[in-house]
Parts: structure tokens; sequence; C-alpha cells
């Protein structure tokens, strides 16, 4: 079978398939899978065919992801595609890509349409949207996550093996968790976010969704990079994937911090988690974690939410119906708060800093739950704000505090759902984190994504 990214590009280079036959066998899963609310736009097969087929006539094999279907989510550019937000009254065509698609183009990729999302990527359970909400693939009745809903399903479908995301406050790595795939969510500024609607711009981040970790560095070294367009972008230096090293030092919550709200099974398989990296050689290091926790609450009760304000400030003043209820209610708070409230939570900010920066001279990475538990869809409509709120126990302080984070599946619970865990360390650790990803994923014997196929070796 070939499912991952790697996978597809040994079979081109041997000769077993065309970048026409993995195009065709992506439509036809698409068509099979009948999920409407995964794409928001999807192109016609037909053009994506010829442009396979023009690829393969220059014969470029060698590059790094010739041939490979991507899906993109609706709040990054795509020349010749409608850009949505999930906001219909959004709705702009923009003239050309965005940096990180003008790069995967370059790499090879083939852009198959754009994703669902929770509606100008508030949210982490992928209901907020017009589109329709998208079937959780392991049971009906739990959300999907989000934002980044739509492309993580369709990569842990098997609809396409990559697509790219975004990541503010945790939209690249809770749907990643509940669709048993990985999540990839760069340092900041490793990606331009030039073309990519904001949604508090001094934090974005383009993020990647794959199969396997191999698949997401592929994807992150085709699109990382500085970029003129965007001056939030920085230069970082590029340091090779190694090995996971012996004796890594992993830090966890005490057991007295530890987040799961009453759900037990997730709480049971995050221990057996770690097990499973002390097995591997990693040393376990008890932390405080209420440092990450403070500068977590600063997200939505700080400033930060005056740049999603910012960022539809005209369309939410002159048609504030166009938007979804609750992403009206929460960006609307925005417009409140003063100068001084501002440089407030920036002093509190840099005093949570230098104390998660003191965790860190002991350990080498954190490794904490995804997502400390899941809702079904019912749960999650009837109280749109507090369960959406503890999803983001774990991921909404990493871009506040400069961090690089990789999301892995870890096991699946014993009601079928599958749990994962995010590794987490200070900016530029990309590698680092890829290294120690890599090897627990590999070590769990997980099938991909909701396919019945495990990574070949």
């Amino acid at each position: 079978m070939t499912e991952t990214a790697v996978e597809i590009l040994g079979a081109y280079r041997s000769g077993a398939a065309t970048p026409e036959d993995i195009v065709a066998r992506s439509y036809a899963r698409i068509r099979a899978h009948h999920d409407p609310a995964i794409f928001i736009t999807l192109r016609d097969e037909a053009d994506v065919r010829a442009e396979a087929m023009a690829l393969a006539r220059t014969d470029n094999t060698a590059l790094p992801l010739y041939g490979v279907p991507v899906a993109i989510k609706d709040n990054i550019d795509v020349q010749g595609l409608p850009t949505t937000a999930a906001c219909p009254a959004f709705l702009y065509r923009p003239a050309k890509d965005a940096t990180a698609v003008t790069r995967l183009r370059a790499a090879g990729a083939l852009i198959l349409g754009k994703t669902n999302l929770d509606q100008f990527a508030t949210g982490l359970v992928g209901l907020r949207t017009p589109y329709g909400i998208g079937r959780n693939l392991f049971d009906r009745k739990l959300i999907p996550g989000g934002s980044s809903a739509g492309s993580a399903l369709a990569v842990g479908a098997g609809l396409v093996p990559l697509a790219l995301g975004t990541d503010t406050a945790g939209s690249g790595r809770v749907p990643a968790a509940f669709s048993n795939i990985v999540g990839l969510k760069p340092s900041r500024g490793l990606v331009s976010t030039a073309g990519v609607v904001p949604a508090c711009r001094t934090l974005d981040c383009v993020s990647v969704f794959a199969l396997t970790v191999d698949d997401a560095v592929i994807a992150l070294d085709a699109i990382a990079g500085p970029d003129p367009a965007d001056p939030f972008s920085r230069s970082y230096p590029r340091r090779a994937s190694a090995i996971m090293p012996d004796g890594v030092r992993l830090g966890v919550p005490a057991a007295a911090q530890r987040l799961f709200f009453g759900d037990r099974q997730s709480a049971a398989a995050y221990d057996t988690a770690l097990a499973g990296f002390a097995a591997l050689g990693a040393k376990i290091v008890a932390i405080d974690m209420e440092p990450f926790y403070a500068a977590a609450r600063l997200l939505y009760e700080g400033p930060w939410v005056a740049e999603r304000y910012l960022a539809v400030k005209g369309l939410i003043e002159a048609a504030p119906e166009a938007l979804h209820p609750v992403t009206r209610q929460i960006i609307l708070a925005g417009a409140r708060g003063t100068a001084a409230d501002v440089f407030a939570a920036l002093y509190r900010l840099e005093e949570l800093q230098r104390s998660c920066d003191h965790t860190f001279g002991g350990i080498d990475a954190l490794v904490l739950p995804t997502a400390p538990t899941i809702y079904t869809i019912e749960q999650a409509l009837a109280d749109p704000i507090v369960p959406n709120s503890r999803l983001g126990t774990y991921t909404n302080f990493v871009n506040l505090l400069d961090l690089c984070g990789l999301a892995v599946p870890a096991a699946m619970r014993a009601d079928g759902t599958p749990f994962g865990v995010t590794l987490l360390a200070p900016a530029r650790e990309d590698a680092a984190l890829a290294a120690i990803g890599r090897r627990f994923h590999d070590a769990t014997g997980l099938p991909l994504g909701a396919l019945n196929s495990r990574r070949s070796h």
C-alpha cells in the first residue's frame, strides 16, 4: 500500500505508480468517503489530473514532494480558489498563492482543494462553520476537533497524505489527535504566514498534518524559510533530524497538576504513553505546570483576542450577523480593553516566560496530552465555551511562550477513540522533537490515521 508521502514518492521512483494514478485514487477515496464537510472547495479532478500528467512529463522525480496530493486549510490563499475562512460573507479570490503554497508547488505538490475549519480559525471543536460538521473518523457522535478540522480529517481518512493547517492555540494539534495522525506546529516564524488570514498575527503558525513524522518533516522542509513578504518570519539554522538521544529528559506535569476533567481513559492512556517513552530510554521528570497554565489563561483573558478582532474588524462592524454566533461573541470581546491592559499582559507574559525558560533548563522537552479529553458534538453544541476552553489546556500557551510542538498518536483508548501526546520545546528545536516523536510513534505500532495500514519500514 502507498499511503504515506514517502511511500508514494518511492512508488514514483520505482515506476510502480504515476502522479495521475495517485490523484485518481485520491478523488476516488473522496467520493467513497462521502463527507461533504471536509472540503469547502474541491478542484475539478480533470484539472488536477492534467497537472499531474504535465508534472510527469518533466520527469523531475527528485522534487521532494513530486506528485504528492495536498489539501489546504481555507484560511490559506490558493490562487484560482476562493478563500472563505469558513465565512461566506468574507469570501475573496486571491491574486496569488500564500508563500507556503507557492513553496509546496515548487516542491512538486499537487493542490486538491481547500478544507473546512472553525470560522476564522477560532475554535478547537470543528463545529463553528456554516459548511457542515466533518465526521469524526472513529465515532460520529464525537467532535472532529478544530480549527483545522477538514485538513486533519482529509489526512486521517487517507484522502491525501499531507495537508496544511494553521495553529494559533492548538488548531494544528488537537484535530490531529482526534484523527490519529501527526500534527507538526513549527517554531513561530519558521514558515511564512504571508497569504494566511490572520487569527492572532503575532502568534499564527502554518502547521502540517501527516500520517507519519517523516512525511511532516519533508513537508516542513519544503515550506520553511524566511520570507520578505512576512515581517514575522524568522531565519532559523536548519538542523538535520537526528535520532532520539539516550536518556532524553522529558518533563511531565506533577501528578496533582494533571488535568483530564474526569476522563479516566485519557489519564490512563497518558500514563501508558509515559511508560512507553521510559521504555525507549527517556528519563521522565516531574515539573511545575502552573507557569504554563497561567500563560494559557492569558490567551483569551488578555489582549490577544484584540488581534482576532483586528483581523475581521471591517466585516464584524459592517455585518456582525455574517459571523457564526459563537465566533462573533468571542471576537467582539477583543473590541474592549485598553493599551494599559496590553502592557500589563505583556509584563505578566515576560514573567511567565522566565519561569518556563527555567523549567526547560532541566529538561529537553515536555511531553503532554494533546487534549485532556474529547466531547460529543451534542455536548459541545450545548455549551460552546467550556468544552472548547478545556481542549486548549495543553495547547493555548505554546505560541505565547515561543515553543515548537509535535503532536503524535499514542494509543487507542478502550472506547476505540485515539489518544495523542504532544512534544514541546523552545523555538529552533523542531528537529529534536521530530527525532523523539518519530521513535515513539514507530514504537506504538498504531495504524495510520483511520486506515488499516501501518508504516512500512
